[in-house]
């Protein structure tokens, strides 16, 4: 489903911001939600879940 594809690509986009600048990006998961606090590069998202979209890694 494609819906399951862009969600997990945003969660796994976010935390792998949040991994490489701890200090500008916060990132939360419980099970249904997910709590942001910080700067987010934009592109970066945009690009993996077009990615995930396309069947990219």
């Amino acid at each position: 489903m494609i819906e399951q594809q862009v969600r997990e690509a945003i969660v796994a986009e976010l935390e792998r911001q949040a991994a490489a600048k701890p200090n500008k990006l916060k990132v939360e998961r419980t099970e249904d939600d997910l709590r942001v606090s910080g700067e987010i590069r934009l592109d970066e998202l945009v690009m993996a879940v077009i990615g995930s979209v396309a069947g990219g890694p």
